[in-house]
């Protein structure tokens, strides 16, 4: 008959086999669940963060030339999350090429400044290009 150990190793009640295969199996099946539930955590976070964009855009008319995930006129915003993964200052450099416009880094094609895109709100929408998956 298998012990249950308190602190220091101390026998504590006696298991029978068939608690102590319970509590085999349960660790490893707590640690899935909660692996499960990290991944979906994840993935809700990632569907809450493209809407948060998309609701962005739309207020923002950046739909008129971008999308998520297809080029319209300029370039789609996985494209932009790809070109700038890893770059240091990455935010506040796609936060002010959203405010100020620019042309030349995708082609020919220019975008208009957008002044009236609060600081704020470039931040956010940068933040979020940013973390989506290319």
């Amino acid at each position: 008959m298998a012990t249950r150990e308190v602190g220091g190793g101390l026998p504590a009640t006696p298991m029978g086999p068939a608690q102590a295969r319970r509590a085999w199996v349960s660790v490893p099946a707590v640690a899935a669940l909660l692996t499960g539930l990290v991944g979906l955590s994840e993935t809700a976070q990632a569907q809450a963060d493209t809407q948060a964009l998309q609701n962005l855009m739309l207020r923002n008319n950046c739909m008129a030339c971008h999308l998520i995930d297809k080029r319209k006129y300029g370039p789609h915003f996985q494209e932009v999350a790809a070109k700038y993964a890893g770059q240091s200052g990455a935010v506040a450099t796609l936060a002010a090429k959203i405010r100020a416009g620019g042309s030349g880094v995708w082609g020919d094609d220019m975008m208009p400044p957008q002044p009236t895109v609060t600081e704020a709100n470039a931040k956010a929408m940068a933040e979020l290009i940013l973390a989506l998956k290319p």
